[in-house]
C-alpha cells in the first residue's frame, strides 16, 4: 500500500512538474515571439491577440474605430481588472504612430505590452504599476500610413498622411476656432475614445527628432514662441522626467547638422513651431487629459537592426512616465447627506485657470508640481469646499476627499441612486426570502 502511494505521489509530481516545464517553454518562446522587427498590420493584430489570450487576467484587447481603409485602431489594457474602471485608479495611455512613417513609437509600444506581461509575475515595479493603474496602449493611430511608408526613410513624408491625405496631428479641434477642416475617422475615433475613459495622462510617440515636447503647441497668431499653458510647470515636470530617463535625449543634442537643439532635451511645442489642430492640445482642453509629444529618434523609419537599441533607449523613459500618473492630487466628491458619488463636479486649483472634473464614480485626479495649493470642489445645487494641500516631490498622490452639502430642496443625482440601490436591496432580499422557502 505504501509503495502504490509512494508511486502515485511521485507519478502526480512528475506530471506536475512536466506540467510546469511545458508551461515555461511556452512562455519562453511567447519571450522569443517579439523579434525586433518591424510589424506590419497583419502581425501587429496577431502579436497583440496572442498576449491578450496568453495574458487574460491583466489584459483586454480592443479597438476604438477604424482608420480609412478599415484597419482596426487596436487598444491593449493592461490592468490587474481588466475591462472595468476601478474607483480610484487612475487611467493612462500611450499613442504611437500617428504619423504612419513615423514608426518607433509603433514597435517600442508593442515591445512594451510584451514587457509588461511577461514581467508582471515576477517584477515587483511592474505589477505595482500594473496593480494600481489602467494602462492603454494604441501602437498604431495610422496603420494605413504605414503599409506605404519605406523602411530608411530619415526625413521624407511619404506614409505620414492617412489614406485620404490627412495629417491627423493637424486635425483635431484647436482651442482659438482656427482649425474647422472635416475630421478623420481616426480623429473621431480619438475624440470619442477620450470622451468613454477618464485618462490622466498621455503622451504621443513620433520620430523626426530627439525631444520631449509640450502643450501648447499653438497660439492665436500661429506663430513660433513660447506659449505656456496654466500647467506649464507640471508639463515641464512630465517632460523632463522622459527626457532624463533616456541616456542622450537630456543632452539636447542635435540629430543633423543645423538642427535644432533643445535645453535639456525638452521644448514647448509652439517656440519649436506652431501646430493648429494638434492632439496633445485637443487632450488638455477638452479632457481631464495631460499629453505630451516625444520624438524618440531622429529618423523616422529605422533600419531594423536599429530597433533594438532604440527600445533600450527608451525603455526605463516609457516605464518612468507612466508613474507620474501617481503624483498631484486625487480622490473623491460624494454627496454628504447620501454619500453617493457626485459625477462632473468641478475641482479647481487657486491661481490656475484649467480646471477638471471628477469620473463617473466621483473620482479625481489633479497632477500637480511641489508646492502649496488650494482645491475647490463644486457641483450644481451644492455648496463649495475647499482643502489645502502640500505637494511634495516624489510623493504618491495626496487623497483629498469632498463631502458637499446639497442646497436644493431635493438631492437629485444621489436620490435617483440612492433609490437605485434600495429597490435592489429589495429585490435581494426576496431573492434571499423565495431561497429559504423552497430550499
Amino acid at each position: 500500500y505504501k509503495r502504490q502511494s509512494m508511486t502515485l505521489i511521485l507519478r502526480i509530481s512528475m506530471n506536475f512538474l512536466t506540467a510546469c516545464c511545458i508551461a515555461l517553454a511556452f512562455l519562453s518562446s511567447l519571450a522569443r515571439c517579439i523579434e525586433f522587427v518591424h510589424h506590419d498590420y497583419a502581425a501587429m493584430y496577431d502579436l497583440m491577440s496572442m498576449y491578450a489570450e496568453a495574458y487574460p487576467h491583466i489584459t483586454r484587447l480592443y479597438s476604438v474605430g477604424r482608420s480609412v481603409e478599415g484597419r482596426e485602431l487596436l487598444v491593449m489594457e493592461i490592468s490587474d481588472d481588466p475591462g472595468r474602471h476601478e474607483p480610484g485608479e487612475p487611467e493612462f495611455k500611450y499613442v504611437g504612430n500617428m504619423h504612419g512613417n513615423e514608426v518607433t513609437g509603433r514597435e517600442t509600444l508593442l515591445y512594451l505590452i510584451q514587457y509588461l506581461c511577461e514581467s508582471y509575475a515576477s517584477n515587483q515595479t511592474i505589477s505595482e504599476l500594473v496593480d494600481s493603474t489602467r494602462i492603454h496602449i494604441m501602437p498604431s493611430m495610422n496603420p494605413d500610413g504605414w503599409e506605404i511608408a519605406d523602411e530608411g526613410d530619415y526625413v521624407g513624408v511619404k506614409g505620414r498622411y492617412n489614406s485620404n491625405g490627412v495629417d491627423l496631428n493637424r486635425n483635431f479641434p484647436d482651442r482659438f476656432g482656427l482649425n474647422p477642416v472635416k475630421r478623420a475617422p481616426e480623429t473621431l475615433a480619438i475624440m470619442q475614445w477620450l470622451e468613454e475613459y477618464p485618462f490622466v495622462l498621455s503622451a504621443n510617440l513620433h520620430n523626426g527628432a530627439l525631444v520631449a515636447n509640450y502643450p501648447y503647441d499653438s497660439n492665436v497668431n500661429d506663430q513660433s514662441v513660447y506659449t505656456a499653458s496654466p500647467d506649464d510647470d507640471i508639463f515641464r515636470q512630465l517632460v523632463l522626467t522622459y527626457s532624463f530617463a533616456h541616456p542622450t535625449m537630456h543632452l539636447g543634442l542635435p540629430c543633423y547638422e543645423g538642427d535644432s537643439e533643445f535645453k535639456d532635451g525638452i521644448t514647448n511645442g509652439a517656440e519649436w513651431y506652431s501646430v493648429i489642430g494638434g492632439m496633445q492640445d485637443y487632450n488638455y482642453e477638452n479632457s481631464n487629459c495631460y499629453e505630451i509629444t516625444i520624438e524618440q529618434f531622429c529618423q523616422k523609419y529605422p533600419e531594423t537592426h536599429k530597433l533594438e537599441g532604440i527600445w533600450h533607449e527608451n525603455k526605463d523613459a516609457l516605464l518612468f512616465f507612466m508613474q507620474e500618473v501617481h503624483g498631484g492630487v486625487k480622490g473623491f466628491v460624494r454627496s454628504a447627506r447620501t454619500d453617493c458619488p457626485l459625477s462632473g463636479s468641478r475641482i479647481s486649483v487657486s491661481d490656475r485657470d484649467h480646471d477638471i472634473f471628477t469620473a463617473v464614480d466621483g473620482d479625481y485626479w489633479r497632477l500637480l508640481s511641489p508646492g502649496t495649493y488650494t482645491i475647490q470642489a463644486s457641483a450644481d445645487g451644492y455648496e463649495t469646499l475647499e482643502a489645502m494641500v502640500e505637494v511634495y516631490a516624489d510623493s504618491p498622490a495626496i487623497v483629498i476627499d469632498f463631502e458637499l452639502v446639497n442646497t436644493t430642496i431635493e438631492d437629485t443625482n444621489c436620490i435617483t441612486n440612492a433609490a437605485t440601490i434600495s429597490t435592489l436591496s429589495l429585490y435581494g432580499l426576496l431573492l434571499l426570502q423565495f431561497y429559504q422557502l423552497c430550499f
